[in-house]
């Protein structure tokens, strides 16, 4: 059965309706809420029950050929390490092996030193008049703190965040930069040299634990990790842990500048923020569009979604449904919020979301100390091109 032209045309490729894409869910959700957009060939789901539901059914909705529409429609091998590019059993058994570094006593014992990357681009700029929520801060500290985890030395981490950026940014007309190899997915050449170095020299790191790991695999073997998977791994951590904090930092100056009076009750009492940070992410998801591959001809709402067909799970779409959330185009940060989509759903749940929490507080609660007020230059602020993650390249913003 074919989709019907809704009359409603979204395109993540749209630098225009990127800048504020929720007008256009809000009509997809009551208009089109199977959307089908003729020009790239993909299908759309919109409302939070929807994208949850797709999300957690990962055989009908795989993501084993990718997560980034560009990346499916490519249809070339992933190289190895990537979870977030797999399916069960393959992504459990790999899944696992990072949760050991993931662990929730080991995320909460990187606050000291979090706190201290966010003082050191903080302290500089008091008293300057403004600085940058994302050169001074977003882009420096989670670089910093996966710097740390992974064992990438201080001194490259700035060349390996612009290679990983650049990556990730559209074209000027908005057309997606495809990967040619798999190598340009991986970046893994990035890396080589320092784990080649710790291969020789272990330490307290994550490139350590990954080689030194033992694990059982999908055929029964007893085995470490060959030296691409670790490569892979070591990509994949560099590149979410920096991307999406990177987008919630900016997201948290450019919100809370709109909304004077709540970011006045957070400056005053500090152990609201916690509440804020899940309210910011579910405001404006820094990773809003999600691709599945469909493996199976599905129903969705009276019509047919063939299989090998395209699929984007709009979670910051669902994110503004209020069918979930009364008001949901309003910021708050009292809302009692007990799930929300900003970090995926089911299997492929954000593994890096303690991470992400502590360090948008920490951020938050350090800018707020030094500076309880702020207005965006607006003049002078860009908004990052990117079809996976949604935030700023860069947000100037002026202090008393």
């Amino acid at each position: 059965m074919t989709v019907k032209d809704p009359g409603v045309y979204y395109d993540p490729y749209d630098f225009e309706i990127d800048s504020d894409p929720y007008p256009i869910w809000a009509r997809l959700r009551e208009e089109a809420p199977l959307y089908y957009n003729a020009k790239h060939d993909f299908y759309a789901v919109s409302r939070f029950a929807d994208v949850e539901r797709c999300s957690a059914d990962w055989a009908t909705y795989s993501s084993a050929k990718g997560t980034v529409l560009e990346l499916v429609k490519a249809d070339f091998e992933i190289p190895p390490g990537s979870i977030i590019f797999e399916d069960p059993p393959e992504h459990d058994l790999h899944r696992g092996l990072l949760s050991r570094i993931f662990r929730p006593r080991k995320i909460a014992e990187l606050e000291p030193k979090i706190r201290e990357f966010c003082a050191h681009s903080l302290d500089p700029l008091v008293g300057s008049g403004g600085f940058d929520f994302i050169t001074d801060l977003g882009a420096l500290m989670p670089m910093r703190t996966i710097g740390m985890l992974v064992g990438i030395p201080e001194a490259d981490q700035e060349a390996i965040r612009n290679r990983i950026d650049e990556t990730l940014r559209l074209t000027v007309d908005g057309v997606p930069q495809l990967p040619t190899a798999a190598n340009d997915l991986s970046q893994g050449d990035m890396f080589a040299d320092y784990l080649d170095w710790r291969m020789k020299h272990p330490s307290d790191d994550l490139m350590t634990e990954l080689l030194v790991a033992e694990f059982e695999d999908t055929t029964g073997t007893v085995r470490r990790l060959t030296r691409d998977e670790v490569l892979g791994y070591v990509n994949l951590i560099a590149a979410a842990g920096n991307e999406t904090t990177t987008r919630l930092i900016g997201w948290a100056g450019k919100v809370l500048a709109e909304n004077p009076d709540q970011r006045a009750e957070l400056a005053a009492n500090r152990a609201m923020i916690s509440g804020a940070i899940e309210e910011l992410l579910r405001y404006e998801s820094p990773s809003p569009v999600q691709a599945r591959y469909v493996t199976t001809d599905v129903e969705h709402h009276g019509e047919t979604v063939p299989k090998g067909s395209v699929i984007l799970l709009l979670t910051a779409a669902g994110n503004r449904d209020d069918r979930k959330f009364a008001d949901p185009d309003r910021f708050d940060i009292h809302r009692k919020i007990d799930r929300h989509l900003a970090f995926g759903y089911g299997a492929h749940f954000c593994l890096g979301a303690a991470l992400a929490r502590l360090e948008g507080r920490i951020a938050l609660e350090e800018v707020l100390k030094r500076f309880p007020t702020w207005d965006v230059d607006r003049d002078n602020a860009v908004q990052a091109r990117t079809s996976t993650v949604r935030g700023w390249e860069r947000l100037p913003v002026v202090t008393p």
